[in-house]
Formats: C-alpha cells, sequence, structure tokens
C-alpha cells in the first residue's frame, strides 16, 4: 500500500508541468487524485490516463479560476465525483499580463494587477474558504509559491512575485488557524523549472547559454524538473510531514544560499 492509500487530494493546475508531477506523485503514493484545469481538457486526460497507467486513480475537475464565481464552481466539479477531501495543493498560476508578456513596474497596468492577484491569490484564498468544510481533520494544504518572495528578485516579475508573497502570509496564517484541527499548511517554493512553460527559453540547442546560467545558480550544478517538485510535495502530504506547518520550503535547488 502507498502512503497515501485511501486519501482524496486535489491539485489545482494538475495537468501540466508541475502540477502534473505533483499529481502523478501522490497518484503513485496511493491518493485518489482530483486533477483540476481550466482549458485544456486533453492535458487534464493524459494525466489521468498516466495516473490510472500507473495502477492510481484520479479524475479531472474543470474550472477556470481568476474570474467571479470560480471557487464555487471548482467544488461543484469536485463534490460530483468525491466526498471529503484529505490533500488541498494550490498549484495553479499566471506569471505573464493579460497580454502574455512580464513587465516591470512601469509598464503592469490596473488589468494586468487585477488578473494576477485574481488567479494567483483570490483563488487560492476562496478555494480554501470554501474547502474547509470538505477538508478532513488532520489533513493537508500545500501551496506553491516562489523563490520570487526571498530574495530572487526580478523587476519584470514584480506583480507576480507579490501575489505570492500575499500567499507566504496565507500560507503561516492559515496554519495557525488550522493546528486544531490537525490540518498543517505549507508553501513550497520552486525557482525556474524545466516545464513547457519556460520551454522557449530554455530548452534547445538556442538556449544553451540560459541552460548554463540557470544550472549555475544552483549548488547542485543543474536545471530543476517538475518531478522534484513534486516530490518536495508529496513528503509535505505525507503523514512524515506532521509535524511541520507554516513553513515556506526552499525548493530553488539551493538557489537563494
Amino acid at each position: 500500500m502507498g502512503t497515501l492509500s485511501g486519501r482524496t487530494a486535489l491539485v489545482t493546475g494538475g495537468s501540466r508541468g508541475i502540477g502534473r508531477a505533483i499529481s502523478e506523485r501522490l497518484g503513485r503514493d496511493g491518493a485518489r487524485i482530483g486533477v483540476h484545469y481550466g482549458r485544456d481538457e486533453t492535458a487534464a486526460k493524459e494525466t489521468v490516463s498516466a495516473i490510472e497507467a500507473a495502477g492510481g486513480r484520479a479524475f479531472a475537475v474543470r474550472a477556470e479560476l481568476g474570474a467571479p464565481g470560480d471557487a464555487e464552481a471548482l467544488w461543484t466539479a469536485f463534490d460530483e465525483q468525491a466526498e471529503g477531501l484529505d490533500i488541498l495543493v494550490n498549484n495553479a498560476g499566471i506569471n505573464k499580463a493579460v497580454d502574455g508578456t512580464l513587465k516591470p513596474i512601469g509598464e503592469v497596468t490596473a488589468e494586468d494587477f487585477d488578473h494576477l492577484f485574481a488567479v494567483n491569490t483570490k483563488a487560492p484564498f476562496f478555494i480554501v474558504q470554501q474547502g474547509l468544510s470538505r477538508l478532513l481533520d488532520g489533513g493537508r494544504i500545500i501551496n506553491t509559491s516562489t523563490g520570487l518572495t526571498r530574495g530572487a528578485a526580478k523587476p519584470e516579475l514584480i506583480a507576480y512575485a507579490m501575489t505570492k508573497g500575499a500567499l507566504d502570509v496565507f500560507t503561516s496564517t492559515l496554519a495557525k488557524d488550522l493546528g486544531p484541527r490537525g490540518i498543517t499548511v505549507n508553501a513550497v517554493a520552486p525557482g525556474a523549472v524545466n516545464t513547457d512553460m519556460n520551454a522557449g527559453w530554455l530548452r534547445g540547442e538556442a538556449n544553451t547559454e540560459a541552460q548554463r546560467r540557470l544550472a549555475g545558480m544552483s549548488p547542485l550544478g543543474r536545471i530543476a524538473q517538475a518531478e522534484d517538485i513534486g516530490d518536495v510535495v508529496a513528503f509535505l502530504a505525507s503523514d512524515d510531514s506532521r509535524w511541520v506547518t507554516g513553513q515556506w520550503i526552499d525548493a530553488t535547488g539551493g538557489a537563494l544560499l
């Protein structure tokens, strides 16, 4: 039996990149996985199929985040396929402005700012708020933060980093609030990870210099893979992490040292 056998997990943004790695790892550990997605139904189905092919159980949950009523829509879709929740992973997030670009402070519009906070901060807040009646005592909440909130500042990601800074405060405060129920709340903070989202500047022969620079940021001398982050989340989802709560876990491979 896996370490999470008999438990149900919901992973937002669980169909691609880091979210898929988390979903697949928790599935291998025995949890039944709700793979949330916004628009890419094909990716969600592929992730569900991969979990099932490995002997696990999973189902897709569709809800677009960042719009009014998004949390209600997510839980309605979840409730149609599961009853009760043990592990909630708030992984869904965006880092670009409405037009798909990265912008320094002088170029960020009010629409950009509101969009980033709606998806990265407001959605997790209300997903948790409305999910607390479903989350069982002794459960786990894991939020995806970023190394940008602790010193790896990038001017073109200022608004994104602010959304995650708010999520860090949410993590520590919620840990104190839910402690009496035995629920732990932690944040995992990756740096840049080799995922499809970063493929344009990180993958291929044309980006060898970027690959070299990024690998050189870590004392371990390599670029993070999505599975590296999924394994950290798996620890926080397990009973082994029962005495860890309210923490910001550096998952940058030591890039902040």
